[in-house]
């Protein structure tokens, strides 16, 4: 097989990248921005994505950049707690599940990208303007996105769009679908340097509908005793119009920090840990709806591309990383391309799809509203307003639903032993 152009070397565009490469096609990595650099705050992969990255030769730097995550837990706005369970391999699982930097983990991959490939495979500065197909090849316009000139076209036998909520190839298969879907809550982030808190590897979620914190470590100590890179997230509903958001403004996290004031667990202090952060930054929470497909001949979608979710769950950059993976298993199967693309979707878009929707339910996260509607407040210690059993059932049946509850991991494990 020729060429396989890759539109955006973000998370999702950076794994396929590796695992196309791995599975023998010759790949090009095409980025928007001309430097890529360390940006963002917290990002959380699951095991069945940790699988893919360990396949790929990444667990040695994984494990040095990240937080191996011990515990989910929910809670009240009062601190009292709502659910525990053990996550990654303290839950007996074959892989980790891993929290830390998003800008950490895409230098992780574009390092990675650039010693398997070389690197004149990834070009910076090059934004997919369009692109026209016919029955042997592809053809993608690249442009500078500041000054809008352009700066090459290139040939492939595949064009694969990894460029995200806003992708341009995905309006090539939807025309008019205008802004992302709002969902009325905004998400503030933060990232600090704090003490950790329990047993300084557990991601907690505290508060209900109207107002949510969600708080883990990113980055273990650099020294003994010393604090953690401690990842935050406050959310709220907000009246606005999604068409004319501030996409990642930068605000002050003291107008944030109120709101959490009495947000004293003992363990932590939300509005304290809000209030010691430099700058948080404003995302509105969206997503788009399901695609009846995402391929057309030559041209496919992935990750935020194709399946834009919102992140109750932490699911979005695990299945973009298993969309590469996918995808790279259906390119090098022995059939042509637009066959190796349409299987490509019927692995991977049914499943996306049903996540997508149902993280417009707040996903496993909806725990905690069962409690602000049914509690009298006088629970301590733990709530036992809402029955354990339908608490394990609710985590269960989302974990069954993303692919990562413990019998299929277990599969997999095995798949891979008897390979």
């Amino acid at each position: 097989m020729g060429p396989v152009l890759v539109a955006g070397g973000g998370i999702g565009g950076l794994g396929a990248a590796l695992c196309l490469h791995r599975a023998g096609h010759e790949v090009t990595v095409f980025e928007t921005v001309s430097e890529p650099r360390e940006l963002g705050v917290g990002i959380n992969l699951l095991p069945h994505s940790v699988r893919v990255l360990h396949d790929l030769g990444l667990e040695a730097e994984l494990a040095a950049a990240a937080v191996a995550t011990s515990e989910l837990r929910f809670c009240s706005d009062d601190g009292v707690m709502i659910w525990s369970e053990p996550r990654g391999l303290a839950a007996g699982n074959p892989w980790p599940q891993y929290s830390m930097h998003r800008g950490r983990l895409q230098m992780v991959l574009l390092e990675a990208v650039r010693r398997a490939l070389g690197s004149d495979r990834v070009l910076t500065g090059h934004h997919l303007d369009g692109f026209e197909q016919d029955a042997d090849r592809v053809v993608a316009r690249f442009v500078d996105r500041r000054s809008g000139t352009a700066v090459g076209e290139y040939e492939g036998e595949v064009l694969v769009g990894a460029d995200g909520l806003h992708s341009v190839l995905r309006r090539s298969f939807v025309h008019d679908e205008g802004p992302p879907r709002y969902s009325g809550l905004v998400l503030w982030r933060g990232a600090v340097e704090a003490p950790p808190f329990l047993d300084g590897r557990t991601m907690f979620m505290a508060g209900h509908d109207l107002q949510k914190a969600v708080v883990y470590p990113i980055r273990g100590p650099l020294e003994p005793g010393g604090t953690v890179l401690t990842n935050w997230v406050a959310e709220r509903p907000v009246d606005l119009d999604v068409a004319t958001a501030d996409w990642n403004a930068a605000v002050d996290p003291g107008e944030i920090a109120p709101w959490f004031a009495d947000w004293d667990f003992g363990w932590i202090h939300v509005g304290e840990l809000l209030a010691s952060t430099e700058v948080a930054y404003e995302f509105p929470m969206v997503d788009r709806d399901p695609l009846d497909r995402w391929s057309d001949g030559r041209v496919t979608l992935l990750g935020d591309a194709a399946h834009p979710m919102r992140p109750n769950g932490s699911n979005g950059a695990s299945q973009a990383i298993l969309d590469g993976e996918a995808l790279a298993d259906a390119l090098s199967a022995d059939m042509g391309v637009p066959a190796a693309l349409e299987a490509y979707e019927a692995a991977r878009l049914e499943s996306t799809s049903r996540l997508v929707l149902a993280n417009r339910q707040a996903g496993p996260e909806r725990v905690m509203q069962w409690v602000e509607d049914r509690c009298d407040r006088t629970c301590r210690g733990q709530h036992t307003c809402v029955p354990t059993g339908d608490l394990e059932r609710e985590a269960n049946a989302y974990k069954q639903l993303a692919g990562f509850d413990l019998a299929t991991l277990q599969a997999l494990s095995r798949d891979q032993q008897d390979a």
